[in-house]
């Protein structure tokens, strides 16, 4: 990634260290998530789509720690190996958009909130911007060779942190290592939170970054 294109990465020190956390990353542009992998402080095994697993890419991809799912359907293994990433404290990236789109948040699936409140892993938003920018003049289904893509990271925060302030016990509401309700209205709810700080990192990161929307 350093090679061809010139990654301004801002606030990586907000990625826990150590510990399960959840890499929440808007999708726009297919090299998104390699950036991301090339640019992270810590290695991101994320969940991809399994038609992009063919020829050499499927052993490089697997050895690399990256999940195969099946998006036509619930995939179970894909879930279940999802989950023991985080269970034994690793990272997990998430195109919660589920799809390459407009890369705003606008429209999120609900399998980052039931990965965040099924282990308890913190959130870290991460905005790519400038991958969209303008194609190249060598290669057109990519930005131009050594543009500049910038990968802003936001604060850590807890899928269910406003359900558990609000609680009668105070902050005692749920237990380290995610044992709140995963009910479909819990769910619900936990998806429009994380999609309200999503957003809200988003539109900070253009401003930080000079960016406007449409405009990466």
């Amino acid at each position: 990634m350093y090679g061809l294109w010139r990654p301004r990465v801002l606030g990586a020190w907000r990625v826990p260290a150590t510990g399960p956390v959840i890499l929440a990353v808007n999708h726009s542009h297919n090299i998104d998530g390699p950036m991301l992998m090339g640019t992270a402080p810590r290695p991101v095994h994320f969940l991809i789509k399994k038609e992009a697993f063919i020829g050499p890419l499927d052993p490089f991809l697997l050895s690399i720690g990256q999940l195969k799912v099946d998006r036509e359907t619930t995939d179970r293994a894909a879930v279940t190996d999802a989950l023991g990433v985080l269970q034994g404290g690793g990272v997990l990236g998430i195109f919660p958009e589920g799809s390459r789109g407009e890369g705003d948040f606008a429209s999120l699936r609900s399998g980052l909130a039931y990965f965040a409140v099924r282990t308890g892993a913190p959130i870290v938003p991460v905005a790519v911007l400038g991958s969209t920018d303008r194609r190249g003049r060598l290669i057109s289904a990519l930005p131009p060779l050594r543009s500049r893509v910038d990968i802003v990271f936001g604060d850590a925060f807890d899928a269910q942190e406003e359900e558990v302030r609000s609680s009668p016990e105070g902050g005692g509401g749920r237990r380290a290592g995610g044992s709140g309700r995963r009910t479909r209205r819990a769910m619900d709810d936990a998806t429009l939170r994380i999609q309200k700080r999503l957003t809200a990192h988003l539109d900070n990161a253009r401003r930080l970054t000079g960016r406007r929307a449409g405009l990466e």
